[in-house]
């Protein structure tokens, strides 16, 4: 079976195990796993924040983040593709209570303009618009990654009508890979930026949330409210910091594995999305026929958005998967089918 369904299916690799293994560890909620210290020290380094934050899913540091940026009853804006928006349960309204409102834009892009006539005039009739929630990677958009000067520009208008910015950065390190940008570089533009361990960089578990000293120390009040308080962490915390020491450079392998994967099967009939990072958007007629053809193939996929089916590659596929994954999804070209 080639598993191109996400990036989260990796398997912890041999290295990766022996730090778990060999973690030191301490009680993390009274902040005293030296290894939960270290990881949430580097991670905050690497992108140019006061602190960090680690809990158990991208979810949770994403809701962290949106709680401590708001009150409720607040309006927060965001992509109508965003992950937060359309993948976290809706969590906003349930932990939050706040009132989301989506905007367009092309690629997960959204506009200053758009987001300036998205903001509600001062009325007692309407909720506050409080904060804009920014992805990058975009998911929905096949891993698009968000040009820097123009998440810039749309930070900066934010700003100048009082919102603050969270980033949803769960990939943002493929961002890096691909623009040569460092991480940083966005997330300078953000007050809040969540980052993955367990996607891309292979780790099997964990999140985590950067930003100044007091709002990270108000996201660790609101992460044991939520649930995500753990104990002896550093067991878990050490597979994170092995990924982020060890993986993001070779972030690169799994974009030309994308880019390959794509060409072959446009070669082979597709009409595909050329890929960014490491997602592949193929159209068809049937999404749902077309995925249960494929794992009888011994090939698995995800949908993309509406029309289309996704395959995202990972440090557990190699050169040999992806050739036969081409192989075996040519073969159902004829079924693919036009929209």
């Amino acid at each position: 079976m080639i598993d191109l369904r996400s990036d989260t299916v990796t398997r912890p690799s041999e290295g990766m195990r022996r730090a778990m293994y060999e973690a030191p560890v301490g009680d993390d909620v009274f902040r005293e796993d030296p290894t939960v210290n270290r990881l949430e020290e580097y991670v905050a380094d690497l992108l140019g924040k006061e602190a960090a934050l680690y809990a158990p899913s991208g979810t949770m540091t994403n809701q962290v983040g949106i709680h401590v940026n708001t009150s409720r009853g607040d309006e927060i804006l965001v992509h109508e593709g965003a992950h937060v928006y359309n993948y976290e349960a809706g969590a906003p309204a349930l932990l939050s209570g706040v009132q989301i409102r989506p905007l367009p834009g092309e690629g997960g892009v959204i506009a200053p303009e758009t987001l300036r006539d998205a903001i509600r005039p001062e009325d007692d009739h309407f909720p506050r618009a409080r904060l804009l929630c920014l992805e990058n990677t975009h998911n929905a958009a096949g891993g698009r990654v968000y040009p820097l000067e123009e998440f810039t520009a749309v930070a900066a208008e934010a700003r100048r009508h009082g919102l603050r910015v969270h980033l949803d950065g769960a990939r943002l390190f493929n961002a890096q890979v691909a623009t040569g940008i460092p991480a940083r570089e966005w997330a300078a533009h953000a007050d809040t930026v969540s980052v993955c361990s367990s996607k891309g960089l292979g780790a099997p578990v964990g999140s985590l949330l950067a930003g100044d000293e007091e709002t990270i120390r108000e996201a660790r009040r609101v992460r044991k409210a939520f649930g995500g308080g753990m104990r002896q962490a550093g067991v878990i915390a050490a597979a994170a910091l092995y990924a982020f020491e060890n993986n993001i450079e070779r972030l690169a392998e799994d974009h030309e594995r994308a880019r390959r994967l794509a060409g072959g099967l446009a070669a082979a009939g597709y009409e595909v999305e050329p890929p960014e990072t490491n997602m592949v958007l193929v159209r068809v007629e049937d999404v749902p026929g077309f995925l249960r053809e494929l794992a009888r193939r011994e090939v698995l996929a995800t949908p993309g958005r509406p029309g289309y089916v996704r395959f995202c590659t990972h440090l557990d596929v190699g050169d040999e998967e992806i050739e036969r994954a081409v192989e075996r999804v040519a073969g159902l070209v004829s079924v693919a089918g036009r929209r």
